[in-house]
């Protein structure tokens, strides 16, 4: 059983119920072709939704009822906050309670001290951290030399002022040309208006916004940013979903890029195919958002699993460290996807591509985002390991000291 903790009510419901329509399909593909195999015959693999409803609190909560009811595996991802809650937690429920313990699958948070001072060995982080997905950006961001004002805007919990704080940092050393004219942090989940921000963009003449917004953050903020009339381009964690396509219409062509692992358009055959399954699946274009992450955690996790020959955790966890992606698993993911785990700090190593927002027609964009009449197009693929980063990680594995 795999318990998946997150936010499906609240401020950020669609992003939770997106993510597990992602898991579901992950699921549903391995039970297909006969479940998990196991020594003692094949098994199907099952979820476990927990409301987390964005609180810590409730989190830790459904953290309880998942050891409760059998759970060995529990994924999470949005939140940094309730990521590093989770880890703390598991890391003392592992320690006190060694005949449950846990593996802390991770596909979406990614405040980069889960893989540096905070790194647990029962944490897994399948999704590239901030400081990874940030340089992706600022090494676009380097060749555009019409840029020479820039707006830094982000969500006032951990990892919002992580992305603007270290994009302050980055910026300043690629770019030193570059005017930050704006740096602020709004309330997460709580302003319904954006529009204040908008004209205060606007006003500043900035060329560029950079924000790690997600979910209903992002959403408004482009809206606001549309209705300003604001022509500054939109550098994004996340403006390929969730509504932002949508939200930005037209004025979003050309201006709005994100950064992720994998986007429909990246040109194989097997993408496409992949894409075209999970719409077929989910046929309501409010539901098309498909990250690979999030099926290519499922996939490890089934191997570690076969590989291991049992689902105890520590078994798993063993499995996970230095784990490559399937060749096999790989093409039908999406082509020739390469993915693998850093043992040093548990953190994925995978292709990283910033894209840009266009009509659905033109060159290199053949798929459209939640019947929005547009895609994206690759601007710049890094390799696995491109932007690999130093880990202050010292991990410590069960039967070891920290030294």
């Amino acid at each position: 059983m795999v318990a998946v903790i997150e936010g499906l009510s609240g401020a950020f419901a669609n992003a939770g119920e997106a993510v597990l329509r992602n898991l579901n399909f992950a699921v549903e593909r391995i039970n297909a072709r006969g479940g998990v195999r196991m020594p003692s015959g094949a098994r199907q693999l099952q979820l476990l939704r927990l409301d987390s409803k964005g609180s810590v609190e409730e989190a830790l909560s459904a953290l309880r009822a998942a050891i409760d009811q059998g759970a060995r595996i529990v994924c999470q991802g949005n939140s940094s906050a309730v990521a590093t809650a989770l880890v703390e937690a598991i890391d003392k429920h592992n320690a006190r309670d060694p005949a449950r313990r846990v593996v802390f699958l991770n596909y979406s948070a990614v405040e980069p001290s889960l893989t540096n001072e905070r790194c647990s060995f029962w944490h897994f982080r399948f999704d590239a951290h901030a400081d990874m997905r940030l340089q992706a950006l600022v090494e676009v961001m380097r060749d555009d030399r019409d840029l020479q004002r820039l707006y830094l805007i982000g969500q006032d919990y951990s990892f919002g002022r992580h992305v603007v704080r270290r994009a302050r940092e980055s910026i300043a050393v690629a770019r030193p040309d570059v005017q930050i004219v704006g740096d602020e942090l709004h309330p997460l989940g709580r302003v319904k208006d954006f529009m204040p921000y908008a004209q205060k963009i606007r006003t500043s003449g900035a060329q560029a916004v950079l924000t790690g917004n997600w979910g209903s953050d992002l959403t408004l903020l482009a809206k606001a940013l549309r209705e300003a009339g604001s022509q500054a381009r939109l550098y994004t964690f996340y403006g390929n979903a969730l509504g932002a396509p949508a939200a930005i219409g037209e004025a979003g062509v050309g201006r709005v890029l994100a950064v992720a692992e994998w986007h429909p358009n990246v040109g194989d055959p097997a993408s496409q195919a992949l894409h075209a399954a999970f719409r077929k699946r989910y046929p309501d274009p409010r539901e098309d958002y498909l990250h690979l992450r999030m099926l290519l955690m499922i996939e490890m996790l089934v191997a570690a699993i076969e590989r291991a020959g049992s689902a105890d955790a520590p078994a798993v966890a063993r499995a996970l460290e230095d784990a490559r992606l399937d060749p096999e698993a790989a093409f039908a993911l999406g082509g020739r996807h390469e993915a693998w785990m850093r043992a040093e700090d548990h953190q994925l190593q995978q292709p990283l591509f910033v894209s840009v927002m266009d009509r659905v027609g033109s060159a290199g964009v053949r798929v459209d985002v939640e019947g929005s009449g547009y895609g994206f197009r690759t601007l710049r693929r890094f390799a696995p390991g491109e932007l690999a980063m130093a880990s202050s990680c010292r991990m410590q594995r069960p039967g070891t000291v920290r030294l």
